[in-house]
């Protein structure tokens, strides 16, 4: 018993290892003293060899809900699985504490971490609720010191937290930052200068402060081993000669992404270094200033021909239309394009599009019109994901694009899993018509601006066209719902969405049936997101069944009160009950503002704001 005590000391002290597989076969016997004095060998016990053929078998079941399956079945399976987990996935925060996490997964190289809910991007949440990097960080340099990865969403992280993440992990390699806020360039100079084997950096719909601090200038002299460099998010002029510098010496680079203050020109300079890369954020693509009559301009033409590993294309912010031929040497090779910050019409599009025939994933403005999506949907056979925002995200405003576009896309592009659609006019027909022609959908966001629109054509909600999608698309697992809705469609949703595990709800819905349909019909539910809908008291009671198998549950601008929401903290000690009020008010008032729900082993956090109740 010692020995094998002594056995996973030992394992809980070290990192993962590939070594681990060449040690079993040691595992598998004990040594005992025999009263001859001669060492003996006994078999082991059946659980230690369960373990032991567990531990190797584990290694290769890389799923996060397979492995969470696993460590269900008994105590055994469930201290292997810890023991043999590299990744860690939390989709909240608050759900477990850091402490928790890192007692039972000790050897954790890769932490993904997730923080304040979605409704947080559109300023439905004040500021400063929480989601704070620092006690992770803190737990995992104590307990993980091996760790390499961190990819963070929607978390407040410090220049503190850089400093720490690169000090404490001396091999640390990738950064992944989405959502976030709370750092500037001076963390993020002491951040890279520290880490000596950064391969990634990506800094994505960040919020990141100007300390005035050349953190480009920060990175380490000598070859790097950077392999992706994103920082399109960047609102400040960076270092060119510095960035310049440092794109020479990385011969590993794949994926760049840079800021508006990156000119066409400079762009060149940058591409002429990296012909090597896959991904490419163009930045501004206009140029700098304006160049005298005798100045010669790069052929940027042959620039972008000579990347032929270029398959994904993005950036394209303050565009100058004329320099989009550029890029038509390389759209026969893309599979990902964005053009979502970059306001081109339907003749623009059109010449490049019109190459791109293995194109997989699209983003792009609703400038395109109509028109624009025709001419993908005769294009792009291969399309998997299309998201079409807009240009004007006014209620009031005159879309251009409409119900023709979205049918054309269904009937050309009949591989597509994944859809966001902005618009300001939709019909039943379209959407039944992309149920229809597209299957496979997994994702389905339909986006009608404008409050309780129904269908343009007939004037009758948009029940019958949510009601097909669920019904035809058997594969779907997030759905958002928009327009003139009734109970009727969420009758369908719960009748027929059984998979569906994200719903997002806007000014939808007659009474409190609604949402009972829904909590009582979809068993995978596991996040709601609900704003400005008629849902009661009486509504949320009837998911008493099921909140405990729930991530979240989000409603903002409903008919909730707050005896209603005790009433469910009472029903559910181990949920946390969140009512959160604006930060300027100063009382609690009968009717509950916003409620937050979700799970955890923890209880209630310890650094929730004045204006934030946990009943």
């Amino acid at each position: 018993m010692s020995e094998q005590m002594s056995d996973d000391d030992e394992r809980q002290q070290s990192p993962p290892s590939d070594l681990d597989f060449t040690s079993n076969k040691a595992r598998t016997c004990i040594v005992t003293g025999s009263v001859s004095g001669h060492t003996e060998f006994q078999s082991p016990y059946p659980d230690q060899v369960l373990e032991n053929v567990l531990e190797n078998v584990l290694h290769f079941l890389t799923s996060r809900r397979d492995r969470n399956t696993a460590s269900l079945v008994c105590k055994s399976w469930y201290r292997v699985e810890a023991l043999t987990r590299s990744e860690l996935f939390i989709g909240n925060c608050y759900a477990v504490s850091p402490a928790r996490a890192t007692a039972r997964f000790t050897r954790v190289r890769a932490l993904h971490l997730k923080g304040r809910p979605r409704f947080a991007d559109f300023n439905l949440m004040p500021p400063d609720w929480g989601a704070h990097f620092n006690p992770w960080v803190l737990a995992f340099a104590k307990a993980c010191p091996w760790l390499e990865k961190v990819y963070l969403k929607r978390m407040s992280v410090t220049d503190d937290d850089l400093a720490t993440l690169a000090e404490s992990f001396l091999g640390f390699k990738e950064l992944v930052l989405v959502c976030c806020d709370g750092f500037g360039t001076g963390g993020l100079s002491i951040f890279v200068s520290k880490c000596r084997k950064l391969k990634v950096l990506d800094l994505i719909e960040s919020e990141v402060s100007d300390d005035e601090t050349d953190w480009i200038l920060c990175f380490p002299e000598g070859e790097s081993h950077l392999e992706s460099l994103i920082f399109d998010c960047v609102e400040y002029p960076i270092n060119f000669e510095a960035l310049e510098r440092l794109v020479a010496r990385s011969p590993s680079l794949k994926k760049l992404k840079l800021n508006r203050y990156v000119s066409i020109g400079q762009l060149y300079r940058l591409m002429v270094q990296a012909p090597q890369l896959t991904h490419l954020g163009t930045g501004s693509f206009s140029p700098s200033e304006i160049a005298g009559q005798g100045d010669q301009e790069p052929d940027y033409v042959t620039a972008f021909a000579a990347c032929k590993s270029l398959v994904c294309l993005s950036g394209f912010r303050e565009i100058i239309p004329d320099y989009l031929p550029a890029i038509y040497p390389i759209c026969a090779n893309l599979t990902s394009l964005n053009f979502s910050y970059a306001n081109i019409t339907a003749e623009q599009l059109k010449p490049i599009i019109s190459n791109c025939h293995k194109l997989q994933v699209f983003w792009v403005l609703d400038s395109i019109c109509d028109e624009g999506l025709q001419a993908v949907a005769a294009t792009c056979k291969e399309l998997r994901e299309l998201r079409v925002f807009p240009v004007d995200a006014r209620e009031d405003s005159d879309g251009p694009v409409s119900e023709v576009g979205f049918q054309a896309i269904s009937e050309g592009c009949r591989k597509l899993q994944s859809i966001l659609y902005f618009c300001q006019r939709m019909t039943n027909a379209a959407v039944i018509a992309m149920s229809r022609n597209c299957p496979d959908l997994v994702v389905f966001r339909l986006c009608i601006m404008g409050r309780h629109r129904p269908d343009h054509v007939t004037g009758e909600p948009m029940d019958d066209g949510f009601g097909a999608i669920v019904m035809n698309c058997k594969k779907l697992t997030r759905l958002a719902v928009s327009g003139l809705l009734t109970d009727k469609a969420f009758d369908y949703i719960g009748r027929y969405g059984k998979l569906v595990r994200t719903l997002s709800v806007a000014f939808a819905g007659d009474s409190d049936m609604a949402l009972k349909y829904v909590l009582e019909g979809c068993p995978q539910l596991q996040k709601l997101e609900i704003r400005d809908s008629p849902f009661g008291d009486a509504a949320l009671c009837s998911g008493l069944h099921h909140y405990y198998n729930m991530r979240f549950l989000w409603m903002s601008s409903c008919r909730l009160t707050y005896q209603g929401c005790q009433q469910i903290a009472r029903a559910m000690p181990r949920l946390v009950v969140e009512v959160i009020r604006s930060a300027d008010e100063e009382e609690m008032d009968v009717c509950v503002q916003t409620l937050y729900m979700y799970r955890s082993l923890e209880g209630p956090r310890n650094d929730a704001p004045k204006f934030v109740t946990i009943l």
